[in-house]
Formats: C-alpha cells, structure tokens, sequence
C-alpha cells in the first residue's frame, strides 16, 4: 500500500516524497529507489524521520497493530499537518479513539484510507439515491468480505450511502472456528450483524456462507425498490422498482476495478483538504462510526445480547476473546 500511496502523492504537482521510515532498511532502502528519495531521506526510525525531513503530510502504510502509536507519536511530534493512515483504523477502539483525540488536539488533520468510496459504482449509486430512485433509504446490506479488514471499508461504505449518520445499537454474533489472521490481526469467518443509524435506517452485514443471502455485493432497500451495488463479479449499479417489469441496469463492464485509481482520488483529496481547510470525506470521525459499529458487533457477540452506542470498551472484543479461550480457532492445515 505504501507504493500506491506514493505513486498517487507523485502526480500531485503540489507534492514531493522527501523521506520514507521502515524498521527493515533494505526495505525503506527499495521503496527510496522506485521513488527517487534521496539517500539522507531513508531511515530505519520514523521519529528520526520526522525530526530530519519535517515533511507536512505523512502516510502511515504499516499492519493495524501499530497504527495507534505511530499516528499519535507522529501527531505529537509537532512538525506534521496531515495524516493518512491506512485501514482499519486500529486493533482496539481505545486505540482508534486515541488516535483521534490527540490529532485533534494537536491540530493535525487525520484521514484514513477507505478510498473505495470514490469507484464509480459507489458514487453512481448515491447519486441515484439522492435523486429519490429508490424512494426513502430503508435498509442497506452488505455481503462482501469480513468485518474488519475489509469489512471497514464495506460498513464505511454503508454509513457513505446512509449520509454518515452514527449508529444506536448493534447486534451480532460470529464464527471463528479456523484461524484468519490478516497482517496480524485476527478476523472472524462469518458474522451477522444489525444495527440501527440514529435516522431509523437499518444496517445489516452477513459475511461467509451468507453472502449468498443478497444478490449484490451492497444492496439499498427503499421505500419505492431497491438498488444492488457490485464489486466484485462485475462493477455494476442495478435499479429495480416495486414493478419486476420496471428495471433500471447501469453497468460499467468496461470499467477495470483499479484500486490505484481509487487512492488516486483520495489522496488528491485528502492533499485538497488540506490546503482548502475543508472536511475530507475520509476524515477520522467517518472513520470512527465504521470502527464502533465492527467493535461493537464483535462485542454484542461476547455479551450475547445488544449493545447500545457509544461503545463503553477499550479493548476489541474478537482479539480478547481468542485471548481468552471464548473462541479458539484452529489452524489451517499445513501453518
């Protein structure tokens, strides 16, 4: 991710890469030669890093479990404007809130890279629900993915469709029987998961062997028909009416699903924000409705029972119940 970060930071006239930090040197060593950083720009420590080059905006492109303290000892430092972290957003909610506390406090703008929100498909979709094609927004089910890795970006994707309204309950329960363990950081096999936004639209997530339960990969139920939002088989926006006979089809077949092009957007837009002072779409308040809505599915899951917002935990409920012998997932044959 860290050279798709950079290579979309290089076709921004308004931007230079200056330095880049790595624990492994060889690898900070191969990412300075692919972007032409001179040697005094390569360091092993991202403090030293900071402390030298004093670079305005950084990119935080490293496993989730780190992304805590190095947003809030980069915040800290007093030499950065912007940050742009990767998702999700931390391995714990206490983490993703400290993370945007201190960024606030220290007057740093903090964005994170859910940068799907800007595929075509995505944007098509909420056009067409903000044009009232599907009469009042009702429900809106995803089926694509997991629940945290990529499942932050597919509930931030909801709250995206949704007008980024907050939650007020979640209610869910997961399967972890076979080890998933994702740049560190364990993922369950299969969730289902409700919730309520504060304007009464329902969310719902079912990941697995229910994705099979919904036909696209996002579908937006209305009061006058639903809307189904493809990712993954093609890229495609599908409008029906209450009327089977009254179909709408936009398809983008020809359109290739290029991730780059999608972190193009945001971080032209994130680089825009900053210099406008504007609100990013990835700012880390959308960021943290996203986070508390899988925390608290993973927690309504270890207190069997629904749990209403704000979130009172610190911790992320899937890590501590593995910890703690609740769940045991086994290993897949052959690790």
């Amino acid at each position: 991710m860290a050279y798709q970060h950079a290579a979309a930071y290089s076709d921004l006239e308004q931007c230079n890469l200056v330095g880049c930090a790595d624990i492994v040197r060889k690898n900070a060593e191969a990412f300075a030669e692919e972007y032409d950083i001179d040697d005094d720009g390569v360091f092993e420590d991202y403090e030293e890093m900071l402390a030298t080059v004093e670079p305005d905006v950084v990119s935080i492109c490293t496993p989730p479990a780190t992304h805590a303290d190095l947003v809030v000892g980069t915040a800290e430092s007093g030499v950065v404007d912007a940050i742009h972290c990767e998702k999700p957003m931390a391995l714990t909610w206490g983490g993703a809130q400290r993370m945007a506390r201190v960024c606030e406090e220290e007057g740093v703008q903090l964005t994170f890279n859910h940068m799907r929100r800007f595929g075509e498909p995505f944007r098509v979709a909420k056009q067409k629900l903000d044009d009232g094609v599907i009469g009042d927004l009702r429900r809106i089910e995803y089926n694509w993915g997991n629940f945290y890795d990529n499942g932050t970006h597919a509930v931030d994707m909801c709250n995206y469709f949704n007008d980024e309204q907050s939650a007020k309950w979640v209610i869910g329960q997961v399967d972890y029987t076979e080890e998933d363990v994702r740049f560190g950081t364990h993922n369950e096999n299969q969730v289902l998961a409700c919730w309520e936004y504060e304007n009464g639209v329902y969310g719902m997530a079912a990941t697995g062997p229910a994705e099979a339960a919904i036909e696209g990969d996002w579908r937006l139920t209305g009061s006058d028909g639903f809307m189904d939002v493809h990712l993954t088989d093609k890229l495609a926006v599908e409008v029906y009416s209450r009327d089977p006979d009254n179909c709408e089809k936009l398809a983008f077949e020809a359109m290739t699903p290029d991730e780059a092009t999608c972190i193009d957007l945001a971080i032209a837009d994130i680089v825009q924000s900053l210099a406008t002072g504007q609100t990013s779409e990835l700012a880390a308040e959308n960021a943290l409705n996203a986070t508390e809505i899988i925390f608290a599915g993973y927690e309504s899951a270890r207190r069997r029972g629904r749990v209403d917002l704000p979130l009172d935990i610190e911790d992320n409920p899937l890590e501590s119940m593995v910890d703690d012998g609740q769940l045991s997932p086994v290993a897949p044959v052959g690790e």
